[in-house]
């Protein structure tokens, strides 16, 4: 089990764990009904926070920030020396938490994606994981809930008696949307970006080989390239750029620089 704290990753505070460690945080958070906010960041979500400072300042709340890229784990090692040999992928982080749930009776709830992917994730999930407690599932809206929806999808929530809140609503708004549920829910929140759609069976995962040289993009690029060109195109390149200055001490990035965000935002 590896723990080597929180590292500053151009001002993103990104924890140097293995998947061991970050099951077990999450499952003992379950178990005493504390809160865990926890994403797994890529290029694209890391990015995301490193330019805009009140999405920063909501990572930096996060509880666990795990490295879901290869390029992000790699950074880790150079800028921390982490010495880490596996990044922690959100969708297989999934599967270890929800294979860890099923076994020691700790129930889940699914929000996000569409009506189709829900329930083919449901059915995906209880066949590789069997035992595991489905408290509820729920997709989403597609659109910025009201108050009110807000306050009933929590309710609803508490009422299924979940332990562990999956949020499958892409990046960055499951980011934003882990970021408000915690402050409402005493469970662990965990976005997992599109780990929905893998075991609900409606994308396919890239090749070991390209996943382990860090070209899951270049597979995700392929699949989607209208959606992704911009995104991979832009992102990439600033990562690149201020990974090198901060490995060479031109950027000295304070994670303290950041804003709260001014205003709620009900993503659902």
């Amino acid at each position: 089990m590896i723990d080597q704290g929180r590292n500053n990753v151009m001002g993103v505070v990104i924890d140097a764990v293995d998947y061991e460690r970050a099951v077990a945080k999450i499952i003992e958070s379950a178990q005493q009904g504390k809160r865990c906010a926890t994403t797994a960041l890529a290029v694209h979500g890391l990015i995301t926070g490193v330019t805009d400072e009140a999405h920063r300042f909501r990572l930096n709340q996060f509880d666990l920030v795990v490295p879901d890229g290869q390029p992000v784990r790699w950074a880790l090692n150079v800028l921390h020396r982490a010495q880490l040999t596996d990044r922690v992928y959100g969708p297989k982080l999934s599967l270890r938490v929800c294979e860890a749930a099923a076994r020691q009776g700790v129930s889940v709830y699914f929000f996000g994606s569409s009506k189709t992917v829900i329930q083919k994730l449901c059915e995906g999930m209880s066949r590789r994981c069997p035992g595991l407690q489905i408290a509820g599932a729920r997709p989403s809206e597609f659109r910025t809930l009201t108050e009110a929806e807000r306050n009933e999808l929590v309710a609803e929530i508490q009422a299924s008696g979940a332990q562990i809140l999956f949020v499958g609503l892409g990046c960055p708004r499951q980011e934003v949307f882990a970021y408000e549920m915690s402050q409402y829910l005493n469970m662990p929140i965990l976005a997992v970006g599109a780990a929905f759609d893998y075991y609900a069976g409606t994308l396919t995962e890239p090749p070991e080989f390209m996943q382990k040289w860090g070209l899951q993009w270049l597979y995700r690029l392929v699949q989607e390239p209208r959606r992704l060109w911009k995104r991979y195109l832009v992102t990439n390149t600033q990562f690149v750029a201020l990974f090198g200055m901060q490995a060479i001490g031109l950027w000295r990035p304070d994670p303290a620089k950041c804003k709260a965000p001014l205003t709620e935002v009900r993503y659902g």
